[in-house]
């Protein structure tokens, strides 16, 4: 195994037709399609990197851009933006094109944490990551972030930590009512 790699050796790029057989009942192709389409890349740019088999751990933010149309082609893009021991964090970014115009439109960026997995089924240690650029600093130090900022949210509102009187001015300009049973 590579003791490091680069981001370009494990990126990876699919681009699909969405067919009515993609689509809601509004007529857009169907979100829970696009996530499948965004969970398997993930896997293909992950197990590529790390030459294991890999397990999706965690999705972090799946904001929907733009509506994708039935007879759109969507492109997905996916490079290893972090490795932690036995981690990586693949961006996906998806792109709508129009076959008769021309445009396209981004859709979809999200970010999955994959962890590679010996044939026990055991969490396996994967090569590092070698930055190139700029843009390859930024990305690995923004996952950094978003880490640490998963780790505050998971302690700060677990029930054993959540104190309610610190968080209940944060419900004032909601649409909630607090109706306290206080027996």
């Amino acid at each position: 195994m590579d003791k490091f790699k680069t981001a370009r050796q494990s990126r990876i790029s699919i681009t699909e037709l969405m067919l009515p057989s993609h689509s809601n009942f509004g007529g857009k192709v169907h979100g829970g399609h696009i996530l499948n389409l965004m969970d398997q890349i993930a896997f293909a740019c992950a197990s590529k990197h790390s030459r294991k088999y890999c397990v999706t751990a965690s999705v972090n933010k799946v904001d929907f851009l733009n509506p994708i149309e039935v007879g759109e082609l969507i492109t997905l893009k996916a490079s290893v933006n972090y490795t932690g021991r036995t981690s990586m964090v693949i961006g996906v970014r998806v792109e709508s094109e129009n076959v008769t115009t021309g445009k396209k439109k981004h859709c979809n960026s999200s970010y999955f944490t994959m962890v590679a997995k010996d044939a026990d089924g055991r969490s396996t240690p994967v090569p590092g990551l070698i930055i190139e650029d700029e843009q390859g600093v930024r990305r690995f130090c923004r996952s950094i972030q978003r880490k640490k900022q998963a780790m505050s949210r998971s302690s700060q509102f677990e029930s054993s930590q959540f104190k309610m009187n610190d968080h209940l001015k944060d419900l004032d300009n909601e649409n909630v009512k607090i109706n306290l049973d206080t027996a």
